[in-house]
C-alpha cells in the first residue's frame, strides 16, 4: 500500500504555503486542538478551496465544484434534512447502483458508515469546501426551513414594537411589512406542500406550538414566541372571517388560498382553551378524495364486493370508523364512479368540504333549521337515484334514510362505530325498530387507514418484533419464506419511514341470518360471530395481507387495530 502524503506536504509541493507557515500552523494546531488544515484556514495563510484540493489528493478523492447544475435535484430528496444539514453533506448523481454524495471531511467515516446504513446503497464520496456546501444546503434544501427561521427571528426582534395598537397594523398589512403575516403564510404553505392534512396552532404556557398532521400523525413543527400569540391568532382569525372580538366560544371558519398553483381550501376552527385559543386548520385539497376506488387500497375480493354493492338499486350501505379513517373519502370514490347523466346524486353534508360536477350537495345549517332530516325529507321529492348522508346522528335521520333505501333509493351513509357488526346494534340503540334494520341494510363495511411503507427506502427488516406479530394472529407457518418490511427513513418521507395511506377494510354482507339476529336484537358478538362464519374477514386479516406485501409494518397494524379483540373472536 503506497505512502500517503501528508497535508503539509502537498500545499509545500504546490507552493501554496511556505515552510514557515506549516511550521506556525503545526504550533497553531497542537494548542487549539485543531487539524492543520484548519489552522492554516484559521491563520489566513491559504484558502479553504486549496485546503480541501490538497485533502482530494491526499485521500484519492475526487474535488467537486458544487453547484445548481452539478447536483440531480431529485436526489436531494434520498437523504433527511437533518442528516444534510447535521453532516454537511449534499447528493450529487446515481452511477451503477452507487450514490455519488459531497462531504467536508474525509476522515468522518461514521457519517458515511450511517448513510450506507439508512439508504441501503453504497457510497462514493467527493469532496467540497464546508463553506460552499452550506450555502448549496442554505439555498437548495428546504429553504423554507431558513426563511421560517429569519421570519421567527425578526418576530423575536420586534416583538417589544409589536404589542398593544402597533398590532393591528401589522396583521392588516401586506407580507413586506409585517413579519406575523409572512409567518403565517410560511406556516400554511409549508404544511401543503408537507402534505399534512391538519395545522395545529396550541397555546401552552410558555410558547405557541405548530404541528403538522401528515399520514394521521402529529410533527411539532416549530414554537412561536408567548408575546406572538395574540398577533398570530388575530390574523388566522381574520383571514377565516372569524370575530376577532370574541374569545370565549368556539368559532368556525374558512380560508380560500392559492398555493404552488392549486386553490386550496382550509376549514378552521378556533377553540377556547386555558392558556388561551387553539386553531386547527383542515386542509382540504380538491385531489384529495377524487381518487379512484382502486387506489384505496381494496384487495381483490373486497374490491370485486364493493363493487357489486355499490351498484344495488336500493338499499343502506354504511361505511364505519372513527374520525379521520377514510370514510369520506371511500364514499365519494363511490360517487364518482356512480355519476353519470343518467343518475341524480343528491348528498346531505355538513359541513360540504369538496365540490364535484354532476353532484347536489346540499349544506347543513342547524342555525335556520335546515337539519339532515329536513334536507332528507326534501331529497325524496327530488327524485334522486342515489342519496348520500353524511353521518347517520340520530334515531330521525336514520329513520329517513331507512325509509329512502326502503322506497327504492341507494343510501351511502357514515356511522362512528369500531367494527362492522356493532353498527346494526348501534342503529337499534337509536331507537331505529330492528325489523327497518334488518330489512333496509343491504352491507356494512368497516375501514381504518394505515400509513404505507415510503418507496424510497423500503428495507426489509432483519428482526421483526415476534411480540408483535403474535399479538397480530401471524403464525410460524405463514411466515416461512415470508419478509417483513419497514422504512429506514429518508428525506422524501421525512424520516418517518412511512409515505402516504391505505385503507384496510371489514367487508360485512348481511344475509338471513344476519339479519334474523338483527330483527331479535342479538349482541354485537353474536352478530361478530354470524359475520365471520358467513365470510366476512375482520379488518387485521386485511391488514395482515397488506404486511406480507411489503405495503405496511406490524407496528404500523397494532396502532390503528384492535387487534387482540379481533384476533380472540376470530379464534373462537
Amino acid at each position: 500500500m503506497a505512502k500517503r502524503n501528508k497535508l503539509g506536504e502537498i500545499l509545500l509541493e504546490w507552493k501554496a504555503i511556505s515552510p514557515n507557515d506549516l511550521a506556525d500552523a503545526l504550533t497553531y494546531a497542537q494548542e487549539n486542538g485543531k487539524r492543520i488544515g484548519e489552522a492554516l484556514i484559521e491563520m489566513e495563510r491559504t484558502d479553504e478551496e486549496t485546503v480541501t484540493k490538497a485533502l482530494a489528493l491526499q485521500f484519492g478523492m475526487d474535488y467537486t465544484e458544487l453547484d445548481a447544475n452539478s447536483v440531480d435535484q431529485d436526489l436531494l430528496h434520498t437523504i433527511p434534512e437533518d442528516v444534510i444539514r447535521t453532516h454537511n453533506v449534499v447528493p450529487l448523481s446515481k452511477t451503477d447502483g452507487r450514490l455519488n454524495i459531497v462531504i467536508t471531511d474525509p476522515l468522518d467515516l461514521e457519517t458515511l458508515d450511517l448513510l450506507r446504513f439508512r439508504l441501503n446503497i453504497e457510497l462514493t464520496p467527493s469532496l467540497a469546501p464546508p463553506t460552499r456546501v452550506k450555502e448549496f444546503i442554505e439555498k437548495f434544501v428546504n429553504p423554507m426551513t431558513e426563511e421560517m427561521s429569519k421570519t421567527m427571528a425578526s418576530i423575536d426582534h420586534d416583538a417589544p414594537e409589536m404589542e398593544g395598537g402597533t398590532i393591528a397594523g401589522l396583521i392588516d398589512g401586506d407580507e413586506t411589512d409585517a413579519p406575523i403575516v409572512k409567518l403565517i403564510n410560511l406556516i400554511i404553505g409549508e404544511a401543503v406542500r408537507s402534505r399534512a392534512s391538519d395545522i395545529h396552532v396550541e397555546p401552552m404556557a410558555d410558547r405557541v406550538r405548530v404541528r403538522y398532521r401528515i399520514d394521521g400523525v402529529c410533527h411539532v413543527r416549530d414554537d412561536i414566541p408567548k408575546n406572538m400569540q395574540s398577533a398570530v391568532t388575530t390574523r388566522m382569525k381574520i383571514i377565516s372571517g372569524m370575530d376577532i372580538a370574541e374569545r370565549r366560544v368556539p368559532q368556525d371558519g374558512r380560508i380560500k388560498m392559492k398555493i404552488s398553483g392549486s386553490q386550496i381550501d382550509f376549514r378552521v376552527s378556533a377553540c377556547p382553551s386555558y392558556h388561551g385559543e387553539s386553531i386547527v386548520l383542515r386542509i382540504l385539497r380538491p385531489d384529495a378524495v377524487k381518487v379512484g376506488i382502486s387506489a384505496l387500497g381494496f384487495g381483490e375480493r373486497d374490491y370485486a364486493t364493493f363493487q357489486k354493492i355499490i351498484r344495488r338499486p336500493n338499499g343502506i350501505f354504511l361505511v364505519t370508523g372513527p374520525t379521520g379513517s377514510g370514510k369520506t373519502t371511500t364514499l365519494y370514490a363511490a360517487l364518482q364512479e356512480l355519476n353519470r347523466p343518467d343518475r341524480k346524486i343528491i348528498t346531505a353534508e355538513d359541513p360540504v368540504e369538496y365540490n364535484f360536477s354532476g353532484i347536489n350537495q346540499c349544506q347543513v345549517r342547524e342555525d335556520i333549521g335546515l337539519s339532515f332530516a329536513m334536507i332528507l325529507r326534501s331529497m325524496l321529492r327530488q327524485a334522486p337515484n342515489i342519496i348520500l348522508v353524511g353521518e347517520i346522528r340520530d334515531r330521525e335521520v336514520g329513520d329517513v334514510a331507512i325509509q329512502a333505501a326502503l322506497t327504492g333509493h341507494l343510501v351511502f351513509s357514515t356511522l362512528h362505530t369500531n367494527d362492522a357488526p356493532s353498527a346494526i346494534t348501534r342503529l337499534i340503540d337509536m331507537g331505529i325498530k330492528p325489523f327497518l334494520v334488518a330489512s333496509s341494510i343491504q352491507a356494512i363495511m368497516a375501514q381504518r387507514l394505515v400509513r404505507v411503507i415510503c418507496k424510497e427506502c423500503r428495507i426489509e427488516d432483519p428482526h421483526p418484533d415476534k411480540f408483535v406479530l403474535r399479538t397480530l394472529g401471524f403464525t410460524d407457518e405463514e411466515l416461512v419464506g415470508k419478509s417483513i418490511y419497514k422504512g429506514a427513513g429518508c428525506a422524501r418521507c421525512g424520516g418517518s419511514g412511512y409515505r402516504g395511506r391505505l385503507g384496510i377494510f371489514e367487508m360485512l354482507i348481511l344475509n338471513s341470518e344476519i339479519r334474523e339476529l338483527a330483527f331479535n336484537r342479538a349482541p354485537t358478538s353474536e352478530l361478530r360471530k354470524a359475520a365471520l362464519a358467513s365470510g366476512m374477514l375482520p379488518l387485521v386479516v386485511d391488514g395482515r395481507a397488506k404486511i406480507l406485501g411489503g405495503v405496511t409494518t406490524p407496528e404500523e397494524l397494532t396502532r390503528i387495530s384492535q387487534a387482540e379483540g379481533i384476533v380472540t373472536i376470530e379464534a373462537e
